[in-house]
């Protein structure tokens, strides 16, 4: 029996045609980084929303069993955290509602690289919280500052731990920090902002308090 022969010809890749696939990946690649980059930036903004979101529920229930009080207006007797969140002192706010707030996770930005993620409320730390605390805020006034991201700058530096005063023309800035020059604000109704700078000043200018005293961890 004579073998089959085949007449299809059997062609490789010629050196040219690799190097053309080659830059067509490279160039798909480039193009499909940054818009991943910018999903995940969203994604983890969105989830540092909803954090805050979870936040501002601890504090209302908090406020709800203590005569429609925040912590930061309830003296240190009597269970809150008036005087020590007086000196900028954001864990002892956030540890007196470790009831309402169940879990410290939600205390950190997942975007904020520059802390680490709490295992409980004993240890919990300044190194551990992602979030301002607001000693302003009011149920009577919707608007003021109840908690937000704490990456601040103040003519070109960065804000530093411990409490913050600013009036309502302050220039602050958000930092490139976490949100890419944005961040997320909670309300005293409850609600939660997402802004850029320009959001978060009109946002001063609408909390109905000529100083705003801001604790930042």
């Amino acid at each position: 029996m004579k073998p089959r022969v085949s007449h299809q010809s059997t062609t490789a890749l010629t050196l040219v045609e690799v190097l053309v696939v080659i830059a067509v990946l490279v160039v798909a690649v480039a193009l499909i980084l940054p818009v991943l980059a910018i999903a995940k930036r969203k994604s983890s903004r969105i989830s540092c929303a909803n954090d805050l979101k979870q936040v501002g529920i601890a504090f209302r229930l908090w406020e709800g069993d203590n005569n429609n009080k925040y912590p930061m207006a309830v003296s240190v007797t009597n269970g809150g955290a008036m005087e020590l969140i007086a000196t900028g002192n954001v864990t002892a706010c956030f540890q007196v509602m470790s009831n309402e707030v169940n879990t410290p996770k939600i205390l950190l930005c997942p975007n904020d690289a520059s802390r680490v993620w709490a295992t409980d409320f004993f240890t919990l730390n300044n190194s551990n919280i992602s979030y301002f605390v607001g000693l302003d805020a009011d149920e009577s006034k919707p608007r003021t500052f109840l908690s937000g991201d704490d990456n601040f700058a103040m003519n070109g530096v960065p804000v530093k731990s411990g409490r913050l005063d600013i009036s309502t023309n302050t220039l602050l800035f958000w930092t490139a920090a976490r949100h890419k020059f944005a961040g997320n604000i909670g309300l005293a109704d409850g609600s939660v902002r997402q802004s850029t700078t320009d959001g978060l000043r009109q946002a001063l200018q609408q909390t109905g308090v000529a100083t705003n005293r801001l604790a930042l961890p």
